[in-house]
């Protein structure tokens, strides 16, 4: 298991080199980094001067190397010092891009955390009832509503729940206050983020966990356990869901990874100040270091969830783990 997970870990940060060397040149060596960063009323003399002191004077491939080396090691700048983990300063608002990072985390994990566990509660128990139940109508009846729902999407759902909650006064505007301060406040202020969230993710989670319930309620080891008198439920809890846990914790930890990377519709919609809104606001503003930022950020992140989704199946599933 070691060996394997050094080797996952290997791959990612071979992964995450080529895929910001790759943003890197396609970014700063399509137009001119200084010029975005100088500002509408902007001179030739001021440009020359961002270039000396951005190190934009230099052949591209030495101001990839300053880059990456600066998030080990730092880096000096014209403005001050930027401490290790170094991605440089914004165009826009000339803050530290790690230092912006770290500020918008808390936003986006809270989302994806509390949203998560409320899809995966819900999904998760209606999908377990759907194939406890298979034929029922209970059955038919979660059935049909995941299908309906899992056509929906957080830019239709999110106005409408605005407009019912929100716009007509039964609830505040989302947003997000730090939980060690005010958990009532930080509840109260993504519950709606998160019933969103939970209604798209959940008729997702509940089709996968009724077929896959379903599938395993045929494995041959499932059949032995009844067939030597242990009742349904136990068999159908004990046997049956472990089995049936693995490929919905790999969706899991591609909607965890993608979420902490940025829930760019959902922060966009409710307008929250998350990882995926400065995505989006620093595409518009061309200010390509905080753009280089958040990618190499949501990909270490996703990376990351990979490994462990990995190193999750052996502690699901025996049978992993002696493979």
């Amino acid at each position: 298991m070691l060996q394997f997970l050094l080797r996952r870990t290997f791959g990612a940060v071979v992964i995450l080199v080529l895929l910001s060397a790759f943003t890197f040149f396609v970014f700063f060596g399509a137009g001119d980094p200084a010029a975005m960063s100088c500002g509408k009323n902007c001179t030739a003399d001021n440009i020359a001067l961002i270039h000396q002191n951005l190190g934009l004077d230099k052949p591209l491939t030495t101001q990839y190397w300053d880059w990456l080396v600066g998030i080990f090691a730092g880096r000096d700048y014209s403005i001050g010092h930027c401490s290790a983990p170094c991605f440089g300063y914004s165009f826009a608002t000339k803050q530290d891009v790690w230092s912006t990072l770290i500020d918008r985390l808390p936003t986006t994990a809270s989302l994806a955390i509390g949203g998560a566990a409320v899809f995966l509660t819900v999904g998760l128990g209606t999908g377990l009832l759907a194939a406890y139940k298979r034929g029922s109508l209970i059955d038919k009846v979660l059935t049909s509503i995941s299908m309906v729902l899992s056509s929906a999407q957080i830019y239709i759902l999110g106005p409408i729940a605005l407009g019912l909650f929100v716009y007509s006064g039964l609830m505040d505007s989302p947003k997000y206050v730090n939980f060690t301060s005010d958990p009532a406040g930080w509840f109260m202020g993504l519950l709606l983020p998160w019933v969103v969230m939970a209604t798209i993710f959940t008729a997702q989670y509940t089709r996968m966990s009724r077929s896959t319930m379903i599938e395993q309620l045929q494995e041959e080891h499932v059949r032995t356990a009844k067939a030597k008198g242990m009742s349904s439920s136990y068999v159908f809890l004990r046997y049956a869901w472990r089995g049936s846990l693995i490929p919905i914790v790999t969706i899991l930890g591609m909607d965890l990874s993608s979420l902490f990377g940025g829930a760019m519709i959902t922060e966009f919609t409710f307008q929250l100040a998350g990882v995926g809104r400065l995505a989006i606001d620093s595409v518009i503003t061309l200010d390509l270091p905080m753009v280089l930022g958040v990618l190499v950020f949501s990909a270490a992140l996703i990376l990351v969830f990979n490994i462990i989704v990995d190193a999750t199946y052996a502690f699901i599933d025996p049978r992993v783990r002696l493979s």
